[in-house]
């Protein structure tokens, strides 16, 4: 655990992300700590996925059962995102294509990359590749993807205003990255491991897109 005096507010450029800041960001999540960081749609609580005692200390602050969390993972592109996922066929490499990078989580088949920790009783996963250069630049340092979930709040500024959100989760999360205010609406999350592509939550991205 991380002995915090307090939470760092980084701010990070959202077009043009820099790199020392970005490199600083993927060092600190490869030594186990927490970040909340802005994506396409609302901003993200963050670990490594490799990191099992960083993804415990977002169980405890989003007070989930291991056993029934549905964290997802932000992958740099199509290609890395593939590589977490197992039994892709043709139509579901079309329908990702389409829609990524952009407001959408899909479910599927975890692969053998997958941490065990992190896949759900059906053996499944949430994969996402965010339309955004931040959160996209932050997956290509780490090298591989950042676990993910919503950012608890019980209003929206607190979930929206990284200021804000520093002074809520100070000593809980090591870095904030400020982009500027968050969206509100979340990614819609796509299962992919039916017969038919089923909306399992509508969201911020359109599906299917005409």
């Amino acid at each position: 655990m991380f002995n915090l005096i307090e939470t760092m507010l980084l701010s990070v450029h959202p077009d043009n992300p820099q790199p020392r800041l970005i490199q600083q960001i993927a060092e600190h999540l490869s030594n186990g700590g927490l970040i909340i960081y802005p994506t396409d749609t609302v901003y993200g609580l963050g670990c490594d996925i490799f990191q099992r005692k960083a993804i415990e200390r977002i169980y405890q602050i989003k007070r989930i059962d291991p056993r029934k969390a549905h964290l997802s993972f932000i992958c740099s592109s199509l290609s890395d995102m593939t590589l977490y996922a197992r039994g892709i066929s043709n139509p579901t490499f079309r329908v990702l294509k389409q829609h990524l990078p952009g407001p959408y989580t899909f479910i599927l088949p975890a692969s053998r990359l997958t941490p065990k920790i992190l896949k759900s009783k059906k053996d499944t996963i949430g994969l996402r590749v965010p339309n955004h250069r931040i959160a996209q630049a932050i997956v290509k340092e780490l090298g591989h993807p950042l676990l993910s979930t919503s950012v608890p709040g019980e209003t929206i500024e607190e979930c929206t205003d990284p200021e804000l959100m520093q002074g809520k989760f100070g000593k809980q999360v090591e870095i904030i990255v400020d982009a500027g205010i968050g969206g509100i609406i979340p990614s819609t999350v796509v299962d992919l491991t039916r017969d038919e592509p089923a909306v399992i939550r509508e969201g911020l991205g359109k599906f299917p897109l005409e």
